[in-house]
């Protein structure tokens, strides 16, 4: 088999897809996918561009590089691999990510095996262009949000993505698996700083090289309905302050130090 449709079948696998799914993103019959895969066809210039779009490497590397051995360009080493389920249909599946099973996640959330023995779901309501990943949410820094609501999560790809203020689960080797208020400083300091809706608790600062993967809250379950009386709710303006407050005290810090 050529380099070409050994790296079209390795990166397919190792993103999740099924010949069926990535024939449909990429804009291609099923059946060229698997042509390409067993080297008795060559994509032209213009579909190779939207395969290595896909997959997030470069033509280069794509053409000219054996990316099953791990050789890859400055983007691969940015590729966040993302691992999926799918039913009987094709139809992606919404796994569930347990608070039990947060500290294994952070091992096999890139591992297809791994991601197949979670819970899965389907909740129909949700737009079908994206993927869906539920977590179970602990402690009470979210609060109304009570420990142990389910969160759905919408996977996003970059950083750029980030609205400021809204609630995303960010999976992040120092942080864990955590649920927060997220707000973009990256080109201006090159972090992310993490809110919580409970004034209780300080905000913090995220490297952006740990975040292993982002997914912006779209939906809820929870068995127990918010209370009025006792949230403790913050406008976004308060919940900004926070964040220049945060800042402030670390430039401060800083200027000490040196």
């Amino acid at each position: 088999m050529s380099v070409i449709s050994e790296n079209i079948k390795y990166l397919r696998k190792q993103a999740g897809y099924t010949q069926e799914q990535f024939a449909k993103v990429v804009g291609i019959k099923r059946s060229v996918v698997g042509a390409y895969e067993e080297a008795r066809a060559e994509p032209r210039l213009q579909t190779l561009m939207s395969i290595a779009d896909v997959l997030n490497v470069t033509t280069d590397d794509l053409i000219a590089n054996d990316l099953t051995k791990g050789a890859s360009s400055e983007k691969k080493d940015r590729v966040r691999i993302l691992s999926i389920t799918v039913d009987k249909e094709d139809n992606e599946n919404i796994e569930l990510v347990p608070q039990k099973a947060s500290a294994g996640y952070l091992n096999g959330y890139s591992d297809p095996e791994y991601i197949s023995e979670l819970p899965r779901f389907h909740l129909p309501m949700l737009p079908k262009n994206a993927t869906y990943r539920a977590f179970e949410i602990s402690g009470d820094s979210m609060l109304p949000m009570p420990s142990g609501t389910i969160v759905i999560g919408k996977f996003l790809e970059d950083f750029d993505e980030i609205r400021n203020g809204k609630t995303y689960v960010l999976v992040s080797e120092k942080e864990g698996v955590v649920y927060k208020r997220v707000f973009n400083y990256l080109d201006d300091q090159g972090k992310l700083y993490l809110v919580s809706d409970n004034k209780s608790y300080s905000a913090y600062e995220v490297e952006p090289k740990d975040v292993l993967e982002i997914w912006e809250a779209k939906a809820y379950i929870s068995v127990q309905f918010p209370d009025p009386e006792s949230a403790n709710e913050l406008s976004l303006n308060k919940i900004a302050g926070m964040v220049v407050n945060l800042q402030h005290e670390v430039n401060e810090i800083k200027k000490n130090i040196n």
